[in-house]
């Protein structure tokens, strides 16, 4: 049985909000090409899964009753587990997948909170350990064996610090089949929470990975994307199985159709393109 509650006492002020409640502060005003996907026939909504004795909040969305489903990770933007990745996890869910996203800063800070992006990023975002990431995704994925999901048929995907992450985890977890990482950072200075970049962990991708960016990217310029392609390249297996698309005309958050940066054709493209990526490695 999927648990469906929420804690029993009531939230505190201080609490963050509930995983797939609403959207990040620091994003709004919300777009109006803002995609909202039905839960009806689905089992929908915030858990708790068990990270090392740490109650981790997470979202997961499901066919209701499905069983022996296949499994997606969706690892957010530096917002959170916002209305707009539960929306995504929904969207998995309606094509038969257990989709979890799990909330993977919050024992550093609430990423939901009335906070600017600058602000967010430093006092948050920066703070956590790309171990402790790696370490609640393992959690993710052994909850959702243990509630419905098939893990020998596992992906995962995520946007921005979330397509960063997605390319880490794929050289972390050899149960992984297939990554699609959305204009995740691939290059960048290291220090002890991030000690290694996608660029450095290419030739021990575990799954073939396919990354989705786009052109007009101020902040993801199109040589680190040349500088990943050459490192693939040198590698073998599921490197060399690994590709990109690159989109000329988006800029950063092109899937993100909450936002200003929204780039439909792009989006719609990006996600068949997933969706067949996934399918075609066995995540189906």
């Amino acid at each position: 049985m999927l648990r469906t509650d929420l804690d029993p006492l009531p939230r505190r002020r201080d609490e963050p909000a509930a995983p797939g409640a609403g959207f990040a502060a620091a994003v709004q005003p919300v777009t109006a090409s803002a995609i909202a996907t039905g839960a009806e026939g689905l089992e929908a909504g915030p858990v708790h899964i068990d990270s090392n004795g740490f109650a981790m909040p997470a979202y997961r969305a499901r066919p209701a009753g499905g069983e022996r489903l296949p499994v997606v990770l969706v690892i957010s933007e530096i917002f959170g587990v916002h209305e707009h990745i539960a929306d995504v996890a929904r969207r998995f869910a309606r094509l038969g997948y257990l989709a979890i996203a799990p909330e993977l800063f919050v024992r550093q800070g609430d990423a939901k909170a009335p906070l600017d992006i600058d602000t967010l990023f430093a006092t948050i975002v920066s703070k956590v350990p790309d171990a402790q990431v790696a370490a609640d995704l393992d959690a993710a994925v052994a909850w959702a064996a243990a509630h419905g999901g098939d893990t020998t048929r596992l992906g995962v995907t995520g946007f921005c610090w979330g397509g960063r992450q997605t390319w880490l985890y794929a050289a972390h977890n050899p149960k992984v089949l297939a990554g699609v990482a959305w204009y995740g950072r691939l290059t960048g200075a290291k220090n002890p929470l991030q000690p290694a970049h996608p660029v450095d962990l290419a030739g021990a991708l575990q799954a073939p990975v396919l990354g989705l960016y786009g052109g007009v990217d101020t902040g993801i310029p199109l040589d680190t994307v040349e500088a990943m392609k050459t490192a693939l390249a040198a590698g073998s297996g599921s490197a060399k199985r690994s590709q990109f698309v690159v989109y000329p005309e988006a800029k950063h958050a092109f899937h993100a159709d909450y936002r200003p940066s929204y780039d439909k054709a792009s989006a719609e493209d990006g996600w068949k393109r997933c969706l067949d990526w996934l399918r075609t490695h066995g995540v189906a």
